[in-house]
């Protein structure tokens, strides 16, 4: 039996370094050691969310970790979670159930009532685990904020976690981020820096053994890696992550598009498309002709009445439905489905300032009527005759059609991860084009985490992180 280690803090120098990644990569080598490691990410801001077995709603980020190791994603992982909200309000979901709505300002007035369920989940995972990884938020020294930093300084500070910092050389400005930071962090905070990562390098690593000796030397923190810049298409936390997507599209015969209004959710159902050779896909962000697209989808909105009148007030309202009229396939997902609908009644003003009644697309002959309690739950349901898992997350309801609609060109469904699906990715694309081709998304998923990890793997002091940690 593997005696305990301390835990681990990820600290990220900026927003969007690649504290996710780095998490589940130290989490994946320290499992692979032998010893039991789970991911812990004490409070996150995403629209990007996953339903866990135990009806538990978190974060993508903390969900895919999981899975990475093979665990069963639990709230435990990620105790608070705020997506957005009507006007400055935020969704907050405590212990991964739906509390309440918040005006940001009253969230952070009322803090300190959030502690204990971060403290109860990170005693909870800490009891049954030899060491846990614990992502930060953004950065940790944001100084008119810092006592109110739950993920990065409280946690910290409270269980005296061990500090891997990590910085996005890709944004410029590394060694003044990294110095800054570290200077910047309380002193008791700085000795349990172990040193950092260098992230997302682009070309002969080697360049960079200078920069090393400098951050060694002059700033007196040990440099634990220099990581190369490997396009990762898995995990996507926030639309950011997603529209930096990279995609071989030299064998593409499909054309899809997304359209990716504001409020856009769920990003990680496009994951197995964007792996998908056969499938050339790109976000739409404004009105622009869709005659190239053999595929149109709706995605899932966290605002689904806003995002449609976002869609009435730039006009692509009308080219999607002037794209219905040419027989193309569009898709719907979730607030994308709800759309589709003859209209979207959010009577008890859930996601609107007040009882809203808004037009849909008309594609489909029912309402959707927003209830007060909320569906979150796993499905594996059959759709056209095929079984598919996945999960619903959604106010909006339809008593005709509660889990899809399918005729002629219009195809819709509540259930999030469609396409993860094989069989059903396989009859929706090859009714587009008879010469898709099919694959094993999930098999070619696996292959790519392992290999990234291997990579990485190579490149990180492991030695002296071990040092720091036993």
């Amino acid at each position: 039996m593997k005696n305990k280690l301390k835990n681990i803090s990820i600290f990220g120098t900026s927003s969007d370094a690649g504290k996710s990644t780095i998490t589940f990569i130290i989490a994946k080598i320290l499992q692979d050691m032998g010893y039991k490691v789970a991911p812990f990410k004490a409070q996150n801001v995403s629209n990007n969310a996953q339903v866990c077995l135990d009806g538990g709603e978190i974060a993508i980020a903390q969900y895919f970790q999981s899975k990475v190791l093979g665990l069963e994603p639990t709230y435990h992982q990620n105790p608070i979670l705020l997506k957005s909200g009507r006007n400055s309000s935020a969704s907050l979901i405590i212990e991964g159930k739906v509390k309440t709505n918040k005006d940001v300002r009253e969230y952070y007035r009322d803090l300190d009532t959030l502690k204990p369920a971060v403290n109860r989940c990170y005693k909870y995972l800490n009891k049954k685990f030899d060491c846990l990884v614990c992502e930060g938020a953004g950065s940790p020294v944001e100084l008119n904020l810092m006592d109110k930093d739950l993920s990065n300084i409280y946690v910290a500070k409270k269980f005296n976690t061990k500090i891997i910092l990590v910085a996005d050389i890709e944004k410029g400005g590394v060694f003044a981020s990294i110095y800054g930071v570290y200077k910047l962090l309380p002193k008791k905070l700085r000795k349990n820096v172990i040193g950092v990562i260098v992230n997302k390098f682009r070309g002969d690593l080697s360049l960079f053994d200078e920069g090393i000796k400098i951050i060694e030397k002059d700033f007196k923190i040990p440099v634990l890696g220099v990581l190369p810049y490997i396009p990762f298409n898995y995990g996507f936390e926030d639309s950011q992550s997603l529209l930096n997507y990279n995609q071989d599209i030299s064998k593409a015969i499909i054309n899809v598009g997304v359209i990716a209004y504001p409020y856009m959710s769920n990003y990680n159902d496009f994951e197995s498309l964007i792996d998908d050779e056969n499938i050339n896909l790109e976000f739409i962000q404004n009105n622009k002709s869709l005659d190239k697209y053999d595929c149109i989808i709706l995605p899932g909105s966290k605002l689904v009445i806003k995002d449609l009148i976002w869609l009435k007030q730039n006009a692509l309202f009308q080219s999607i439905k002037k794209y219905k009229k040419s027989g193309k396939q569009i898709i719907g997902i979730c607030g994308g489905y709800e759309m589709m609908f003859d209209s979207l009644n959010d009577k008890n003003a859930l996601e609107n300032i007040e009882p809203t009644l808004e037009k849909g697309f008309g594609f489909i002959d029912d309402k959707i009527v927003f209830k007060k309690k909320k569906i979150v739950k796993k499905t594996n349901e059959k759709i056209l005759g095929l079984k598919v898992n996945g999960f619903e997350i959604h106010h909006g309801i339809s008593k005709k059609y509660p889990l899809y609609f399918e005729k002629n060109n219009i195809f819709g469904t509540f259930i999030h991860e469609l396409f993860d699906n094989d069989e059903i990715r396989n009859v929706i694309f090859k009714k587009i084009n008879k010469d898709y081709i099919e694959f094993n998304f999930n098999s070619k998923k696996q292959n790519k985490i392992d290999m990234f990890i291997n990579e990485m793997k190579n490149r990180i002091n492991l030695d002296l992180i071990m040092e720091n940690i036993k």
